[in-house]
């Protein structure tokens, strides 16, 4: 079975004011890069986009009305300092959550062995309650409660190697059981989440990184920290928060990774995969702002997922 690339031209919808870093050209940038000819064996599939009841398992219904009923009918509206809408934001959103649940779908129904989400805006940082740090909802955390509702996957685990601490995916683990949340993340750092003794109803790894840790570091605390419980968790299903904004060159952070660190941690994740959870993986874009470097690393993360 090959990898799945699920993505939609309407994700570049989701318009950002000028000078915002969560940028049109980030998922443009990406998907010319998946277009070279190593990729020619991902099956690309068009997103589709979410229902209602599938934000509903996250997300509160007064939160999902406010955002709805916020959307421009031309510029930006702002939810928050860092957050905002455009008039292409409804459609962008719902694809991006649709896009998960969408993978999900065709890797649970055997279609696919694994799948990358090539989609925004991102969702990691999305509370149940609140929009903030350039996510209306979280993605990831619905698909992972999907995969409970539609499969029976009585444990699902999502790695979360964005540089930012996903603050909403956590909320939602630590108030489930059966859901697993590991998180590497440069510390101190936005939103400010994600400290070494959090505990809640499902199981919680965080393993924060100071500024300038770098490769080493980072592979220590997956390899030490984050792959033991993982593998006692015993996943029946794995998804990623595959961030890119933990690489050296990223303007937004400074935890100075390598474009090697992807596929390095991607494969990582495999192997756990292919022992638990029949090699099921579906991963989803989160961060990322080095217009020059986020393809590359994007690139190195689905190889990862495409070798055998």
């Amino acid at each position: 079975m090959t990898t799945a690339l699920i993505t939609h031209k309407d994700c570049l919808n989701h318009v950002s004011p000028p000078g915002h870093p969560e940028c049109v050209e980030r998922l443009s940038v990406i998907l010319a890069a998946l277009e070279d000819p190593e990729f020619k064996k991902l099956d690309r599939v068009n997103a589709e986009p979410a229902s209602l009841e599938q934000l509903k398992l996250v997300h509160t219904d007064d939160q999902i009305e406010t955002i709805l009923n916020k959307i421009p009918q031309a510029g930006h509206a702002m939810l928050d300092e860092d957050t905002y809408l455009s008039s292409g934001s409804e459609q962008a959103a719902m694809l991006a959550v649709g896009a998960v649940c969408q993978a999900i779908d065709r890797i649970m129904e055997g279609k696919n062995k694994n799948a990358f989400c090539a989609i925004r805006p991102p969702g990691h940082h999305a509370e149940p309650d609140r929009a903030m740090g350039f996510c209306l909802f979280n993605s990831v955390a619905i698909g992972a409660l999907y995969a409970r509702t539609k499969y029976f996957c009585h444990r699902v685990a999502i790695i979360d190697f964005d540089v930012h601490h996903g603050n909403g995916t956590q909320t939602v683990a630590e108030n489930t059981r059966g859901l697993f949340y590991a998180s590497t993340h440069q510390s101190p750092l936005y939103p400010g989440t994600g400290h070494i003794h959090d505990q809640g109803a499902g199981v919680i790894i965080n393993a924060p990184l100071a500024a300038g840790s770098g490769s080493s570091a980072f592979r220590k605390s997956v390899e030490s920290r984050i792959l033991p419980e993982l593998r006692k968790f015993k996943p029946d299903l794995i998804l990623i928060s595959a961030g890119f904004d933990a690489h050296t060159f990223d303007p937004l952070a400074d935890l100075n990774l390598d474009t090697e660190d992807y596929y390095y941690v991607t494969r990582k994740l495999m192997e756990v995969a292919e022992e638990y959870s029949k090699g099921r993986v579906v991963s989803a874009l989160e961060g990322g702002y080095n217009l020059s470097v986020i393809g590359e690393c994007a690139k190195s993360h689905v190889f990862a997922l495409m070798e055998e």
